[in-house]
């Protein structure tokens, strides 16, 4: 096992279909590994099992670190099943879980960190509150807009001199938000 790199994504994930199988939706949630929430997104994927929603989920996260850094992710899910699957604790015996499995193996070999957790409903509710907007979104009970990921935080170093900031690698566009923290 590696170990825990200083910078690293920890993705809350969930999953759910109202009638297994019924209307489906996945919910992540993705934090930074200071706390920050970096990206929120949902998706209503039609008539499916709760255990297909729950892998689209993971997958989801997992394109996210492949595709935004960094290419480390923690990923939190209340699926037991899902989770010891992942960890080979479980076979894969239904097909379309098996497809779905080999999806996110093949993410997974694209990360340089990966680790996955279970954890009972209550410490996934973010995550459970998008996956049921979701269903209710494609069900047709509520609107609801899936949140855009947040743009990717960078980091730059730089001097300060006559209280101005330099860059000393490289050029921000005009516009560009900006936090700046302090270290001695």
């Amino acid at each position: 096992m590696k170990p825990t790199p200083e910078k690293f994504l920890i993705a809350h994930t969930d999953g759910g279909a109202r009638g297994n199988p019924g209307p489906a939706g996945y919910g992540v949630v993705i934090h930074d590994s200071e706390g920050e929430k970096v990206a929120a997104f949902s998706q209503y994927l039609g008539r499916q099992t709760n255990n297909f929603a729950e892998y689209q989920a993971l997958i989801g996260a997992l394109e996210y670190a492949v595709e935004h850094g960094p290419k480390a992710i923690k990923v939190i899910s209340d699926s037991e099943l899902m989770v010891r699957q992942i960890k080979g604790i479980y076979k894969v015996k239904d097909p379309t879980l098996k497809d779905l499995h080999g999806r996110a193996s093949q993410l997974m070999r694209k990360l340089d960190w990966f680790e996955i957790e279970h954890v009972l409903r209550g410490k996934n509710r973010e995550a459970d509150e998008l996956a049921n907007a979701a269903m209710d979104k494609g069900s047709g009970r509520a609107p609801f807009e899936s949140p855009k990921p947040a743009p990717q935080r960078q980091e730059f170093n730089g001097v300060v001199r006559d209280g101005k900031i330099e860059l000393a690698d490289g050029t921000l566009p005009d516009g560009t938000r900006v936090q700046v923290r302090i270290k001695p």
